[in-house]
């Protein structure tokens, strides 16, 4: 594919976690023009707004397509709807099929697909998706070349396979681990996905290629010991026959930060293998040559002990409980819960960097027993529980998880609106409002049905407790910060 001085790149999936990450690094280049593909451009950060193109739209919107696709010289399809219910696989192929012939009409000389490794004949549903996914992309390579990735545990601060292995090996020294830890796989570092991603954009060859990334073989038993070696610390897996793929489930979701759905499927995916099938990232890119495994996991351990983790696996996904539902105006919904706190000659700057600080590690200002035991009760309805924690411990944007709570609306000094995502008989919503001299501070809900009403009722005198106690600790936080 011959250079050019500027060419522009469309990158889809944007705000997910390669998204995110791959536009971070390619805004580094003064020879591209980017271009992003979002659902809500709120979740872009205003400073990234202004350095590139923002359509607004998905792959089934198909004004949104061909305006976003127009002059578009390489396009990545970073998009797949893993946790969007019933008919995430229908809903992918139709995707794939529309993105496709999008990019044929609109011209565009390159196509650049992650999907993931595996073959079909033994794949999960979720891996046969991916696998489907690349297949249609492929599909005309008379009129679009198509550079398809595959990759298998990607590991990297943030994605949900080195949360689920991070977290089981902290917390548990010894670990009773189901038949599939000795399931074979190949993981790459995050970073070296990233580096061949931008290396395909100037690859000179022609036709479509299946390209194979990843570090040496090894099995989920040797990802946990690699991590455990990483951490300094000493475990002991044990294989047992009785862990069925509904219990392994369980026991992810309570001693990790990913939700009931989100860990099914991926231990779906654990009965196949996912190793390299051809040389061709040797062939087409020589010069990468991918960490090991113990460079992999110090690298994230880097990214995580610097606060500089860019991305996480909740940040983007068509399914609920990662994706953010638009804010329904607050003044029509039915219950309210609203305190006042007066600021006391407190600046709105020191008020609102206290408050994103609220969540993760530094807890929601008191009766943090409370709110433990409620994220006990959500990870064992199915949601996501209090210990997704926050992508980093003093900065929010919008889309952050912040435990079972997603930020939907950010305003400096001004405006925090988070989204409950724990498992409720409707919606919620928790608002904070600087106004002149005042922190308001607003419990919203929307009840589904007689169940949601009773909810709220039984829910009251937990409020009186909990609010008021966060209100007037946000404020004695405040009080305590150094003065910028």
């Amino acid at each position: 594919m011959p250079t050019t001085a500027t060419r522009r790149i469309l990158i889809t999936g944007a705000t997910g976690y390669i998204g995110r990450r791959l536009k971070d690094r390619l805004l580094q280049r003064a020879d591209l023009q980017l271009r992003l593909l979002v659902r809500d451009p709120n979740r872009l950060r205003p400073e990234v707004r202004q350095r590139v193109e923002v359509v607004q739209g998905d792959s089934f919107d198909a004004t949104a397509l061909q305006k976003a696709l127009q002059q578009v010289d390489v396009a990545f399809y970073l998009i797949h709807s893993m946790g969007s219910g019933p008919d995430y696989a229908a809903r992918d192929r139709r995707s794939a099929e529309q993105f496709r012939d999008a990019c044929i009409a609109a011209g565009v000389a390159r196509l650049i697909y992650l999907g993931g490794l595996g073959r079909m004949e033994n794949a999960s549903e979720h891996l046969r998706s991916r696998l489907e996914t690349g297949a249609i992309l492929s599909a005309r390579p008379e009129t679009l070349q198509t550079l398809w990735f595959r990759a298998g545990v990607i590991l990297g601060a943030g994605s949900a396979s080195f949360e689920i292995i991070h977290h089981l090996t902290q917390k548990l020294p010894v670990m009773l681990t189901p038949r599939w830890v000795t399931t074979r796989t190949q993981a790459i570092a995050v970073e070296d996905v990233l580096t061949y991603l931008e290396a395909a954009i100037d690859l000179p060859a022609a036709g479509n290629w299946q390209i194979d990334i990843g570090s040496e073989p090894t099995d989920f038993r040797g990802l946990m010991q690699a991590a455990a070696a990483s951490l300094g610390l000493k475990r002991w897996l044990i294989p047992v026959p009785l862990l069925s793929p509904k219990l392994s489930s369980y026991w992810l979701m309570l001693f990790t930060p990913v939700p009931y759905s989100i860990a099914a499927a991926l231990v779906e995916g654990l009965k196949s293998e996912t190793l390299v099938e051809n040389d061709h990232a040797k062939q087409l890119f020589p010069t990468i040559v991918p960490r090991t495994l113990p460079q992999a996991f110090q690298l994230a351990l880097q990214e995580l002990e610097s606060d500089a983790v860019l991305s996480r696996w909740c940040d983007s996904s068509a399914g609920e409980v990662c994706d953010l539902s638009p804010p329904a105006d607050p003044k029509a919904l039915v219950y309210r819960d609203c305190r006042q706190f007066a600021l006391a000659g407190l600046t709105p700057a020191r008020v609102f960097s206290q408050l994103c600080q609220l969540g993760g590690a530094a807890g929601w200002g008191g009766y943090d027993p409370l709110w433990s035991l409620r994220g006990v009760i959500d990870k064992l309805m199915g949601g996501v529980g209090l210990n997704r924690g926050r992508r980093v411990p003093a900065q929010l944007r919008v889309g952050d998880a912040v435990d079972f709570w997603k930020v939907v609306d950010l305003r400096s000094n001004k405006r925090l609106l988070l989204l409950a995502q724990m498992k409720l008989p409707g919606k919620g919503w928790l608002e904070f409002v600087i106004d002149d001299d005042w922190l308001i501070q607003t419990a919203h809900f929307f009840p589904k049905g007689l169940g949601g009403r009773l909810y709220w009722y039984l829910v009251m005198p937990f409020h009186a407790l909990v609010f008021e106690r966060m209100g007037r600790r946000l404020l004695a936080q405040a009080a305590k910060m150094p003065a910028s």
